[in-house]
């Protein structure tokens, strides 16, 4: 089955990741599915494995889990996916040696025309139809992860969160910080960059790339 891809990423763990997943959910016609990538550990990052959120569940083998009944929960990732109309919600639960498998894995069991897909790891292993990356438009440079450093070279487009600022000053204040380092010289490669009133013009784009892999 032929399905559109759609990957979001974002600069951080707060840069609004989960957010545009449900906006586009709402805003796209009803049928997408979901795939939330969370990658967990043992004892890197110090921590007892029992208290870290899902270090319980790493096995040998990647671990996911689909279908209402597996994945919501109110308040979180999958759960907001669900509320916001996901047709089906598929949590892939991996160790970073596993992300290859995992991903390929979950994309297998899609049954829907189009998947959105949280993450930013996942992308030097599959090829999606387009990588959107989530910014916030006081980002700074050591707040960027390494994950979606790498990610960048294959990124479509920016959607860049407010923060209650006007959407021009929210650019304006973005552009000034992407063209001012090592980091910003990055990203000013004339990327397209989308806000919250660029919604409609967004959901367009995705509408238009579903209709061209129908077609094709």
């Amino acid at each position: 089955m032929t399905f559109t891809t759609v990957g979001v990423g974002g600069f951080s763990s707060n840069a609004g990741k989960t957010t545009l997943m449900c906006e586009l959910l709402r805003a796209l016609p009803p049928g997408w599915e979901a795939i939330k990538i969370t990658r967990g550990h043992y004892r890197s990052c110090g921590k007892d494995p029992h208290a870290c959120c899902v270090s319980h569940l790493l096995a040998d083998e990647p671990v996911i889990r689909s279908g209402r009944a597996e994945t919501y929960a109110a308040g979180k990732d999958t759960g907001r996916y669900w509320d916001a109309g996901a047709s089906n919600v598929h949590w892939v639960v991996v160790t970073d040696k596993q992300v290859e498998r995992g991903i390929k894995s979950a994309l297998e069991r899609v049954r829907a025309t189009g998947v959105l897909i949280e993450g930013t790891s996942f992308v030097q292993f599959v090829a999606v139809d387009l990588m959107l990356m989530a910014a916030r438009a006081g980002s700074g440079a050591e707040r960027i992860k390494p994950s979606a450093r790498r990610a960048f070279a294959k990124t479509d487009a920016l959607y860049l969160f407010n923060d209650g600022a006007d959407a021009s000053d929210a650019r304006s204040r973005f552009d000034a910080w992407r063209t001012a380092g090592t980091a910003g010289e990055n990203l000013a490669r004339g990327i397209p960059i989308y806000t919250r009133e660029d919604l409609p013009r967004l959901v367009e784009r995705v509408r238009e790339i579903q209709r061209g892999v129908v077609a094709a």
